[in-house]
């Protein structure tokens, strides 16, 4: 079952699943987000404060299910500065964003303090070990924690919800048009605001993921930047949930396949390796999104919106 510097092909699809996670969860809400029509450049910031609260959660309580609820609960008060300066003082989205991610980070650098090189408690395989333990499919679809299976299940939740529900349609009326959406009598900026908080919620759990289940322990930035590549894979998916999910399955198979490289010394620079996961999926989401329409975009995308205008 081994191929290049014996690395086996079915531990690689199992470990990517569990890799892209943290963007897939932080990607998905982020989708929500913008579909609504409110651009939110703080993923980042709120990811790093989820893997902060779900961390100390975790080891506080002993529990990582509660730690992962408490990083999703610190990813969405995070949001709520940022809805509260966005859709009440009507501040501008992308500055407010950007100082969101500083903020999270420069607070999770200094809450961190004094839980470096604790230990979590585990987060383990959800299904029995007899079904993980089957030859090709059981590390693939058996061998995971709760959190990939719901990473999975939210996908195709919010692709239902987003395509078929009169939610869905609502909070496409509002990203489309917030003047039509608010003559209609629907309250543009507290469906903006609900949807922000979910996607805080969303990042948070992600930022969770990374310390709990992924690392799992606490280090500064310890995000190491997945913040920003969901927001590049919500926009070369078009805002579709299932193309965000093949987005980030991408850059968590890349991202693995470069540190198995790496282990089994391909005699690639280290940089280039280091490196390739960030520049392969940017390449390659951009050439899937080639052909499709360019303004795929929400018509009010960072708009801000005022009842009285």
């Amino acid at each position: 079952m081994d191929f290049f510097g014996g690395i086996n092909p079915v531990i690689l699809i199992a470990t990517l699943m569990a890799s892209a996670v943290p963007i897939l969860l932080a990607a998905l809400g982020e989708a929500v987000v913008e579909r609504s029509g409110v651009l939110n450049l703080g993923v980042e910031g709120m990811m790093i404060i989820g893997a902060l609260g779900g961390f100390v959660v975790a080891v506080e309580t002993g529990s990582p299910v509660i730690g992962f609820f408490g990083g999703a609960v610190a990813g969405a008060l995070l949001s709520l500065i940022f809805a509260t300066l966005t859709q009440v003082f009507l501040a501008n989205q992308v500055a407010t964003g950007l100082a969101l991610t500083l903020f999270g980070l420069g607070v999770s650098s200094l809450g961190g303090q004094g839980y470096n090189g604790i230990k979590p408690p585990a987060t383990g395989q959800l299904l029995p070990d007899a079904l993980a333990d089957l030859p090709v499919v059981g590390p693939i679809l058996f061998g995971h924690d709760w959190v990939v299976y719901f990473s999975i299940a939210m996908t195709a939740v919010l692709w239902w919800v987003l395509k078929s529900t009169r939610v869905g349609l609502i909070i496409r009326a509002v990203g489309e048009s917030h003047e039509a959406a608010h003559a209609l009598g629907y309250k543009v900026n507290r469906i903006r605001l609900m949807c922000i908080a979910f996607g805080g919620a969303m990042a948070g759990m992600g930022g969770a993921y990374i310390s709990l289940a992924r690392v799992p322990q606490w280090v500064d930035g310890i995000t190491a930047g997945a913040g920003w590549i969901a927001l590049a894979i919500v926009v070369f998916a078009s805002w579709k949930p299932w193309r965000v999910l093949i987005g980030a399955y991408l850059f968590g198979g890349i991202t693995v396949l470069q540190l198995n490289l790496q282990v089994a010394g391909s005699g690639i620079p280290v940089e280039y390796l280091s490196m390739a996961p960030y520049l392969i999926t940017i390449l390659v989401l951009v050439i899937m999104s080639a052909g499709r329409k360019a303004n795929g975009a929400p018509a009010a995308l960072g708009q801000n919106f005022h009842a009285s205008r």
